[in-house]
């Protein structure tokens, strides 16, 4: 088994390698000088059960194609199996068409992906869970839910309820309720357009209680902001916490989290965080034991499916 990490998250790649009582494998992975990806493998992998670190988060497309190039190298220098470990999972907000004259993008590159020759992925909370089924190898779907509800039970706030920000997330809502023992509330809006979300209602019982808006990313914060306000103005408690798998955080984001009434911003670390997008307000806690668990577990040909319980 070996772990090669791209250049998208090489302190993630570093903690999944740790946890494994391994090193990341020997890769140069640079550029040509007008800017083409040069990938490089140092060591003898033939035979060998390779797990790729690479999340496509911004730059979407320069780590995109990264984890192309990296799995083809793989591929011509024989490796025995190659595992795509992607933990964010960019180009899935385009499942289907909305309208006319669209791209299917998340279908369009799984495609890219089985043509390099990737043979399995695993993954991290799928902005759409339908897109396991565009894959033609098997996809090892895990989510966060535990690792986050974890971090929010230790805090001990007996007046909590988990709030979903529209009705797509209401079963993920359900399953932070279950295990933080809260009810849930959710939050109907009416969307004008792809960036422009409208908040009409809160159903549920939200006045004097302290709320977690819950939800599996976090891009522009416009949603997050809306629900804030929403739940502030029906009498939730102004000390909202919020907590979602994937930072993305660009545009406004961080003006948006930085309000007061938004106590604590709780992450994972599927996405690295620069220090501009590090402030105390923002707990990111790490998701690297549940992918080398997982990694583990495919390597063994074990159940990966036990790590949601």
């Amino acid at each position: 088994m070996a772990v090669f990490s791209g250049n998208a998250h090489p302190c993630l790649s570093a903690a999944i390698a740790e946890y494994l009582g391994l090193g990341t494998a020997a890769m140069e992975v640079s550029r040509f000088p007008d800017g083409e990806i040069r990938v490089q493998i140092h060591e003898s992998i033939r035979g060998t059960d390779a797990f790729v670190v690479q999340p496509t988060c911004p730059p979407v497309n320069e780590n995109l194609v990264e984890l192309l190039v990296i799995t083809d190298a793989l591929k011509r220098a024989s490796a025995g199996r190659i595992t795509a470990v992607v933990p964010y999972y960019g180009y899935a907000r385009q499942d289907k068409k909305a309208a006319g004259r669209e791209p299917i993008t998340a279908r369009m590159v799984a495609d890219l992906m089985t043509t390099v020759g990737v043979d399995r992925m695993i993954t991290v909370d799928l902005h759409s869970a339908q897109v396991q089924g565009f894959f033609g190898f098997p996809v090892d779907h895990l989510t966060a839910v535990n690792v986050l509800a974890r971090y929010m039970a230790a805090k001990r706030i007996e007046d909590l309820v988990v709030v979903s920000p529209d009705a797509g997330r209401v079963k993920l809502a359900t399953q932070y309720a279950s295990r933080l023992s809260a009810p849930v509330a959710i939050i109907h809006k009416r969307r004008l357009g792809p960036e422009e979300p409208e908040v009409a209602h809160v159903v549920g019982d939200i006045r004097g209680r302290t709320p977690v808006v819950i939800d599996d990313m976090i891009t522009t914060g416009g949603t997050i902001d809306r629900s804030v306000v929403a739940l502030i103005e029906n009498g939730a408690k102004p000390e909202v916490y919020v907590m979602a798998t994937h930072p993305v955080l660009v545009g406004r984001a961080m003006e948006y989290l930085a309000k007061p009434t938004i106590k604590e911003v709780i992450v994972t670390d599927t996405i690295p965080l620069g220090p501009e997008k590090h402030p105390d307000k923002i707990a990111v806690v790490s998701i690297a034991p549940l992918i080398a668990e997982a990694i583990r577990s495919v390597h063994t040909d074990g159940s990966v499916s036990r790590l949601f319980e």
